[in-house]
């Protein structure tokens, strides 16, 4: 796996407020991600998903329509079985009862704002590398990547 591998990974930002969508975007793109989109409209998300087929979601919990949460909950029920889509989620809200919440609905990542730009750099690059690795791992596993000649058992 390279470097290039990682930085190659296709980000969704999801979050109501212009600023921190504009933060996380300069962010990203000064670590070498180009892949990135975003968008503050909570509703809009879901179709995002199937057209650009993020690798990994940075989402904020508190928005108008629709929050984090309900998005989890949508993800979770939309998600093909063989396919890891982690969320790093970013809120204002350090409570237990919110942390505990998303990750019980799927979130990989918790992070509370303000944001340390620095640990949201390790934290996504980490996370993309574990997709990274999810997806080589899928690619041997899969009936076409056996060796010429092998056969599994019967």
């Amino acid at each position: 796996m390279t470097r290039d591998d990682i930085l190659g990974s296709r980000i969704l930002i999801v979050d109501d407020e212009p600023a921190n969508v504009r933060l996380l975007e300069d962010l990203l793109q000064r670590e070498g991600f180009q892949q990135v989109i975003a968008t503050t409209d909570p509703l809009r998300v879901m179709g995002l998903v199937s057209a650009f087929a993020p690798d990994l979601i940075l989402l904020d919990l508190k928005m108008p329509e629709l929050d984090g949460y309900a998005l989890l909950e949508q993800l979770a029920r939309l998600s093909d079985p063989g396919r890891f889509l982690p969320v790093i989620v970013l809120t204002a809200d350090p409570s237990r009862s919110a942390r505990h919440r998303a990750l019980g609905l799927g979130a990989k990542d918790f992070l509370t704002k303000p944001l340390d730009t620095f640990e949201v750099a390790l934290r996504v690059w980490n996370v993309a590398e574990t997709t990274v690795l999810f997806k080589r791992l899928r690619a041997l596993a899969a009936p076409e990547a056996a060796l010429p000649g092998w056969r599994q058992p019967e």
